[in-house]
């Protein structure tokens, strides 16, 4: 059981800052924002969610079993993420490629204490042995909120590595060209790795640079003792509320202009680009289809197909695929028979990730994966890891990976240089420039 307490403050962004700023001594961590965008689906404006140092709650699931345990038996919140590679445990495939960081295929844990944002309203939703310390927690993030503010300078200089380097990108992207013409698949997301070795770097203050200049609805940043996460990613993978299931997969980028002018046809060209538009049907069909394995009957409806989103650093070509489930329906098969995003994937699915694994260098692990909670009820809410910086502390790893469609149409050029405009916001926040 938990008990709630809620607050009204006058200024959200600095609560939000003084939250993130109170939540640092803590080993486990997950903050999701949306950033103010309007989102028809959410929940929550924000919401923390942390273990403390001894970590009383003690309940962690590292396994896909156990996830379902808890979900089905515990009846409380669980917050964590699904890595790329859980997929080996879903179907008939594995993973050997390089992995420099090491994060576990699944990890999640029951906080101690949870806080939610919505408009103006701050809920506290702690533990009962936590519970008398919802006052005191709440005027310590006031009293940080209240303090002179001091904006941190980041003081760091990266040196960005590339694990493929362009011409072996080129010929990579012909021999995924080679599968599809041949019918192998018909579309595939290729992604590459650029990273940093023997590198400490500032989580936190990493994470709000990043979220700073992307400003993206799934924004998210997790710690699991020495690993972490800073996500600006723009794309929800799935949630559940009640017998609803959403899914809202990308695919077609475009690059901001540099006036308003310019801004408005790139916008425009994308929405109107038939390679884009044709991406981003054959990922929706395949949502699509996964969702179709879950859904009553008849259920499955596209809401929004290829409607184009403008974001700070891209336009980015976004559908809505909607299902309805049965009162039944367990919340984890939901995940088990979608999972992972068919974004991150390509079609057919199972195809085209054995032929990503054959063809990449690197191990995904929590890239391409999803990182979100379960609440009481089973309902739940996932993103999808892109555009984001990983970080293993003990082995000073850095990393961020990036990717793009391949189709039938692609131009491998236009494909690389789609793939350093994703990676633009992450190399400039590492690199100090």
């Amino acid at each position: 059981m938990r008990k709630h307490q809620s607050f009204l403050v006058q200024s959200i962004q600095k609560f939000k800052l003084a939250l993130l700023e109170w939540s640092k001594p803590n080993n486990k961590i997950v903050w999701l924002d949306s950033n103010e965008h309007s989102d028809a689906y959410g929940s929550f404006d924000a919401i923390l969610a942390i273990s403390g140092q001894t970590d009383k709650s003690g309940f962690e699931v590292k396994n896909i079993d156990e996830l379902e345990f808890f979900v089905g038996k515990k009846q409380d919140w669980l917050f964590g993420y699904l890595s790329y590679d859980l997929k080996n445990e879903l179907e008939d495939l594995v993973s050997d490629n390089h992995d420099g960081l090491g994060f576990s295929k699944i990890h999640f844990f029951q906080p101690d204490k949870i806080i939610t944002i919505k408009g103006r309203e701050i809920n506290f939703l702690y533990l009962e042995d936590a519970a008398d310390e919802i006052q005191k927690d709440f005027d310590q993030i006031c009293q940080i909120a209240d303090s002179k503010e001091e904006k941190t300078k980041l003081h760091q200089s990266v040196r960005i590595k590339l694990r493929i380097h362009k011409d072996a990108y080129f010929e990579k992207a012909h021999r995924f060209l080679e599968h599809i013409h041949r019918g192998d698949i018909y579309e595939a997301n290729f992604c590459q790795e650029f990273y940093a070795e023997d590198t400490e770097i500032n989580p936190f203050e990493t994470y709000k640079n990043l979220n700073t200049i992307s400003k993206p609805p799934f924004a998210a940043f997790l710690r699991m003792e020495d690993k972490y996460l800073m996500c600006a990613s723009p794309e929800r993978y799935l949630k559940k509320a009640g017998q609803t299931v959403i899914s809202q997969p990308i695919k077609g980028t475009a690059p901001r202009g540099t006036t308003k002018m310019e801004d408005e046809a790139n916008k425009v060209g994308l929405k109107n680009d038939a390679k884009e538009r044709a991406e981003n049907i054959m990922i929706t069909d395949l949502v699509r289809n996964d969702l179709s394995k879950s859904a009553l009957k008849g259920s499955v409806e596209v809401k929004e197909l290829c409607v184009v989103h403008t974001f700070e650093q891209v336009h980015q070509m976004i559908s809505t695929v909607v299902s309805k489930v049965s009162k039944d329906k367990s919340p984890v098969e939901i995940i088990k028979e979608t999972f992972p995003m068919g974004s991150m994937t390509g079609a057919p699915k199972i195809s085209a990730m054995k032929i990503i694994e054959e063809l990449e260098e690197t191990k995904r692990g929590l890239y391409s994966g999803a990182v979100g909670y379960f609440d009481p009820s089973g309902d739940f809410d996932f993103n999808v890891v892109i555009r984001s910086i990983l970080y293993n502390a003990t082995k000073k790893y850095v990393s961020f990976s990036v990717g793009g469609a391949i189709t039938a149409k692609s131009d491998p050029e236009k494909e690389y240089q789609e793939c350093l405009l994703k990676a633009k916001a992450m190399r400039s926040v590492l690199e100090g420039t």
